[in-house]
C-alpha cells in the first residue's frame, strides 16, 4: 500500500544525442535496477522530462526510506554500475551540493488542502 510520495528533480546534459541515449536506456532498464527499486519499498516510480529538466515521482510503502535505499544501492555493484553510466548523461542542478544528484522538491500546492 502506497503511503509516501516524493518528487525529485535533476537535469540532463544539454546535448541532443546524449539526451536521446539516456531516454533509450529508460525504455527498458536493467532487471537488477528494477529489482533494487521494488526491493526498497518503492511501488511506483515515474520520470518525466521537459527540455533537459527531469522530474521523478516516487510512490512508496511504509518500509521505504532514502537511508535504507542508499545503503542498499551502495552495496549493490550493478546499481553502482548503472549510476556511473547514468551520470554520463546527468548534471547536477545549479544549487546542488557536491555529489548531490536527484534533489527533493518541496510541495507548494495541494488541491485538496489549498483549493
Amino acid at each position: 500500500m502506497v503511503t509516501q510520495k516524493y518528487c525529485l528533480a535533476l537535469d540532463l546534459i544539454e546535448d541532443p544525442t546524449l539526451m536521446a541515449e539516456y531516454k533509450k536506456y529508460h525504455e527498458k532498464i536493467w532487471p537488477e535496477i528494477t529489482k533494487s527499486i521494488t526491493g526498497s519499498g518503492i511501488e511506483n516510480l515515474d520520470i518525466y522530462c521537459v527540455g533537459n529538466r527531469m522530474f521523478m515521482i516516487i510512490e512508496a510503502n511504509e518500509t521505504f526510506t532514502f537511508e535504507r535505499k542508499g545503503e542498499m544501492d551502495a552495496n549493490n555493484p550493478k546499481v553502482q554500475e548503472w549510476e556511473e553510466l547514468m551520470w554520463k548523461y546527468q548534471k547536477a542542478l545549479p544549487w546542488a551540493k557536491e555529489g548531490e544528484k536527484w534533489m527533493m522538491m518541496d510541495k507548494i500546492f495541494d488541491l485538496h488542502k489549498n483549493g
